[in-house]
């Protein structure tokens, strides 16, 4: 199913306003950017089962000690993630994707982890599964992840979203590394997105079982729309950040507004994971602008 005209709408208008803002602020932007790294990548890794918290993250990226011990190999994926999420936010804008940007990525996410697989495909005898699915041959990697790229560049008719979430389930399926494979499959939807002129996302591990389930809805029913929807929310609330950021509008706590306006809590929740209102996440909080009118949300409810 593809993504109906409403959000498509709902998408250009938010794209019109955030183009229009942002002139003039690329160095807000910038910090926007750099202040979200720790976030991105204790979610990213965390949806790969990694024991690090956000505050443990943080504290390893700007090189400070933390209060109890944690395996080398954890400290390795957050730092070198990082290292991915900071190379592509200027490199996506530059060159289109490829498989040696891929590799590259992949070379760099690895690096002192596992330099024997660091850097390049699955090859003759390395098999993998995710759960009851076994990815195909090493042998047809190469070819497959070609093909990928060059579905993914020829298709002009379809919506970018659906074309995203339609290479992250396939890229996925194939699982071309031994290791790596969701932070890396991740990294990639950031770069379509880049390369667009939108935002980064962040897929959260506190939806993760939403996001494997859209996996599932692929492998075993065809299904696109449930990824076409992590997608499009994710990319929702990023937008909402940086257009309530840009604006210059004092940013609360959607708790304090709730108590500040006699609003409904758990309906302003509801309506924030649904993102029909434009609020968004700063460590794992649910925030909103305080010029926001949740006197049509009270009618409505």
């Amino acid at each position: 199913m593809a993504t109906t005209n409403s959000v498509k709408q709902q998408i250009q208008e938010l794209r019109r306003q955030y183009d229009q803002l942002r002139v003039g602020k690329d160095s807000l932007l910038t910090v926007l950017d750099e202040a979200e790294i720790a976030e991105n990548v204790y979610n990213s890794n965390a949806i790969e089962n990694s024991t690090l918290t956000l505050k443990e993250t943080e504290k390893i990226l700007l090189e400070m000690e933390i209060s109890r011990d944690v395996d080398l190999r954890e400290v390795y994926e957050a730092k070198n993630l990082a290292r991915v999420i900071e190379y592509i936010r200027s490199k996506a804008k530059e060159t289109e994707l490829s498989q040696d940007t891929i590799l590259f990525l992949h070379q760099m996410l690895i690096n002192t982890i596992d330099d024997n697989i660091a850097g390049r495909y699955r090859k003759q005898g390395e098999y993998v599964r995710v759960g009851t699915h076994v990815a195909p041959a090493p042998e047809r990697v190469n070819v497959m992840i070609e093909n990928l790229l060059l579905d993914f560049y020829s298709d002009h008719a379809t919506y970018f979203v659906d074309k995203i979430a339609k290479f992250h389930l396939e890229f996925e399926t194939i699982h071309p590394f031994n290791d790596g494979n969701g932070r890396i499959g991740r990294v990639l939807m950031n770069y379509q997105l880049l390369r667009l002129g939108y935002p980064v996302v962040i897929v959260r591990n506190k939806e993760k079982d939403t996001y494997y389930r859209a996996f599932y809805d692929y492998r075993d029913l065809k299904k696109t729309d449930p990824m076409e929807r992590v997608v499009t929310l994710a990319l929702f609330e990023s937008l909402h950040k940086r257009i309530t950021y840009l604006k210059g509008e004092e940013i609360v706590e959607v708790a304090d507004y709730a108590k500040k306006h006699g609003s409904y809590l758990p309906s302003l929740l509801n309506a924030a994971r649904r993102q029909t209102i434009p609020a968004f996440r700063e460590k794992g909080v649910w925030k909103i602008g305080v010029n926001f009118d949740s006197k049509p949300l009270k009618q409505a409810g």
